[in-house]
Parts: structure tokens; C-alpha cells; sequence
């Protein structure tokens, strides 16, 4: 044992030596290479680019390209797709590359509700949702979609201004953010009846959303036959007569193609439907700040983009219905009356999902708007 413990005392003092000598040389050729005003600049020139090119390499490491799983129910090729799809091309020539918007539309990735499952397990970061989605994370979001309430676009503007920055640091506490608002439209009744009145309505197979129990019973108890199903399985429904009623824009009854099925269209707009683009703030804080800044103002800047389009569109969807058969049903001031009061039953079920608050900031900017113009 001792000659092994000399043998490594002689190898870690030649070692040793062997450091100091090879300090000492370096150190002379430093002195001597720096003497010369030449091989000084070169020198610098030369750690220049080195340290030039260790800060690009690690760069590479801190911005890693990051994929975002974006799913909606819209049908593929239908304005909220290709508003996607056009976000998605400016995200990327905007982050360099960095960030890719992977699209699933059509309800491929399921319903909203699962949707909103799959993005808080990470097999989605992102959905571009409806009201209906939008409530799976945070209920007080029906504040604007309040039946009969909300029923024009200067009246949603104005509760969207006032309770948007609200609503959105609540999504951002539950861990979702919303990078923009999307209108679908005005929701109009949809059936087999060319009677418009709530009572007719009540006596159709009217599809509501599957998975949201409290509304299927709000529906039920207002006096509807209200049938759950997956929004991606309201054509099969249709088609074999498991439904024969919808509640829809007519922007999106024109791109499904529902309205082949439901030959009449009670005229009378009853609430707006709502729509968000929102990703995880996980997904969304893998990337850089700087890059996300940008991000979310092209975000916006489509979000606009798309309530402009909607707005414009909405007529021209129920001309062209029209054109291909649909019939309108126009309500008498009663009728419309009845339809009011049958929704009014839903409001003490909505006062429990919105914050109290939120709800009669709402009924008082519907009331104001109403007034001031019917003084004009």
C-alpha cells in the first residue's frame, strides 16, 4: 500500500510541475504576443468573434421552437379557420420561426368541453373557443350573452369594454389567457315550423350543448325538449331526425350546413354568440416575453379583424339561405313578448353563475343603451 501512495505522491507532484511550467510558458507567450500592436488587434478581433459566437449558441438553447396545439369547433374553411390559419402564418414570420400555430379544426379534438380538458392536462395549449367553452373555465363569461338582454352590437361593445379586463385577469388566475375576442353572430331558432311563436318552438327536438347539465336543465324547465348532443354531431342528429331544431348563428348554420335540415328561421336574433381565442399560460410563458408582446397584438389585430367580418357576413348568410330555401318566420311584438318571457326564466339560474355585480352592470348598460335610444 505505502508504494502505491509514494507512486501517486511522485505523479501528483509531476502533474504539478507540469501545470506550473505550462501556466508559465502560456503566460510568456501572452506577454511576448501582446507586445505587438498587430497581434494585439488581432487578439481582440478574435475574442470578439468568440464570445460573438458563444452568445448565438446559447441563445439557440434559450429559445427553442415552441408548438402550439390550437383547436376549434369551426368547420374547416369556414371565416374562423381561416382566421386562424392566416394569425398562424404572421406568428411565425413574426417570432422567426420560433412559434408554430398547429390547427385542428372541425371539432376533430373533441367538443369545447374537452377541448378545454385536453388543454389543462397539455395535449392542447390552445382552443378558440365560444361562450359555451369559455364557461367549462369560468362561468361569470354569460354575462355577455344574456338573452334578451344583449341583443344588439352597441350594447355587447359596451359590456365588453366595461367587463372585459375582468373577465380576462379571471381566466389568467384559473391559468388560461386570452389573447382575443370572435364574435360568431346573432343566435336565431332554427325548426321545422312555420309558426315563430315560443310555443311551437317548445314542441320541436331542439338540440342543446352535451355536457353542460345545468343548462340542458334550464332548457327542460323553461318547457323545451331539449335533446344533448356534441355540436360536431348536430348533422348525424339532423339527418336521422334524433333533432330537428338548433339554436344557431347564421354564419355557422350556412358553413355546416345545418339549415338544409330546418326549413324555418324564427327571425327574431335572442342573444349574440361569443367567441375567445385563449392558449395555457404555461404554453404561453415558454415563450419570450419580447416575441409575446408582439404575438398577442397580432392576436388582437385578427380578434377584429373577425368581429368586422362576422358583422358584415351575418345578413349575407340568411340571403344566401334564403336563396337556397329557407324560409323566414317573423314574430309579432306578443311572440316576441312570450320568447322574452320564457327567457327570463333563466336569469335567477345565470345569477348564480355570474358574479352579481357583473350581472347588474350588465341589465343597467342594456337598460341605458335602450333608453337613449328610444329618446332619439
Amino acid at each position: 500500500m505505502q508504494m502505491f501512495m509514494n507512486i501517486n505522491q511522485k505523479l501528483h507532484h509531476k502533474c504539478k510541475w507540469r501545470y506550473a511550467d505550462r501556466s508559465s510558458r502560456l503566460k510568456k507567450f501572452f506577454i511576448k504576443t501582446m507586445d505587438s500592436t498587430a497581434n494585439r488587434k488581432i487578439f481582440i478581433s478574435v475574442l470578439i468573434i468568440a464570445i460573438f459566437q458563444f452568445m448565438t449558441f446559447s441563445n439557440g438553447f434559450a429559445a427553442s421552437k415552441v408548438t402550439i396545439k390550437i383547436a376549434t369547433i369551426a368547420p374547416s374553411g369556414s371565416p374562423w379557420h381561416i382566421i386562424l390559419q392566416e394569425m398562424g402564418e404572421e406568428w411565425k414570420q413574426a417570432s422567426n420561426g420560433l412559434v408554430e400555430l398547429r390547427i385542428y379544426p372541425g371539432g376533430v379534438a373533441g367538443n369545447e368541453q374537452d377541448m378545454i380538458r385536453k388543454m389543462r392536462i397539455g395535449q392542447l395549449q390552445a382552443a378558440a373557443v365560444s361562450n359555451g367553452g369559455l364557461a367549462h373555465i369560468d362561468e361569470g363569461i354569460n354575462v355577455l350573452v344574456i338573452p334578451m338582454v344583449v341583443d344588439s352590437w352597441e350594447i355587447l361593445d359596451k359590456i365588453r369594454e366595461a367587463l372585459g379586463p375582468e373577465i380576462k385577469k379571471s381566466l389568467e388566475e384559473k391559468g388560461f389567457i386570452l389573447l382575443n375576442w370572435g364574435d360568431a353572430g346573432w343566435v336565431r331558432y332554427f325548426g321545422p315550423s312555420p309558426d315563430p311563436s315560443v310555443e311551437s318552438a317548445k314542441k320541436s327536438k331542439l338540440f342543446v350543448t352535451q355536457g353542460d347539465d345545468r343548462t340542458v336543465n334550464m332548457w327542460k324547465k323553461a318547457g323545451f325538449n331539449a335533446v344533448p348532443l356534441a355540436p360536431s354531431d348536430i348533422l348525424m342528429g339532423l339527418q336521422t331526425g334524433m333533432i330537428d331544431a338548433f339554436n344557431s348563428t347564421a354564419v355557422l348554420a350556412l358553413a355546416s350546413q345545418w339549415f338544409v335540415f330546418t326549413p324555418y328561421m324564427v327571425d327574431m336574433p335572442w342573444a349574440p354568440m361569443i367567441g375567445a381565442t385563449i392558449v395555457t399560460k404555461k404554453a404561453w410563458e415558454q415563450i419570450p416575453a419580447d416575441i409575446r408582446v408582439e404575438l398577442e397584438q397580432i392576436s388582437v389585430k385578427y380578434g377584429e379583424r373577425l368581429q368586422t367580418d362576422i358583422r358584415e357576413l351575418e345578413e349575407k348568410a340568411v340571403v344566401e339561405m334564403e336563396k337556397r330555401g329557407l324560409v323566414l318566420a317573423k314574430p309579432s311584438e306578443d311572440q316576441v313578448q312570450n320568447w322574452r318571457n320564457v327567457m327570463e326564466l333563466c336569469y335567477p339560474l345565470l345569477r348564480t353563475m355570474i358574479p352579481k355585480e357583473w350581472f347588474d352592470i350588465a341589465v343597467r348598460i342594456s337598460s341605458e343603451s335602450r333608453e337613449l335610444n328610444a329618446a332619439q
